[in-house]
């Protein structure tokens, strides 16, 4: 994941609809996720299936509060699939997992409440 803004700072700046649509944020299931040891923060590696048209995408989440990576094979997550690759330690980030945090700042991960095709864009 990246660097992570303020969960309680004053709203973003107000941007246009066309800026939104610049963010590509679309739903994948987990196809599988594994401990991270080499990188500076407790995270998993998550490998991510997005579909026929994105595919499958490797990401690292700093999950491992809330999160067990054997629970994680089969869970739909949101992510954004349009930033370019992070290197995080040995390990090529290519796209960004996306969670809110909770009441002591750990991830919760953006799930849809109901399954939906890999792939998705969010709108």
């Amino acid at each position: 994941m990246h660097a992570q803004p303020d969960p309680l700072a004053a709203p973003a700046r107000r941007i246009g609809f066309d800026d939104f649509l610049a963010v590509d944020v679309r739903i994948g299931t987990i196809i599988s996720a594994d401990l991270f040891p080499e990188a500076r923060k407790p995270a998993y590696r998550l490998l991510i299936d997005f579909g026929p048209v994105i595919g499958r995408k490797k990401s690292s989440a700093q999950i491992t509060e809330h999160y067990r990576p054997e629970d994680l094979p089969g869970t739909q997550v949101a992510a954004v699939v349009n930033f370019p690759p992070r290197q995080i330690g040995p390990f090529m980030s290519e796209v960004l997992t996306l969670g809110f945090p909770d009441a002591d700042g750990k991830v919760v991960l953006v799930r849809p409440s109901h399954r939906v095709p890999d792939g998705g864009r969010l709108f």
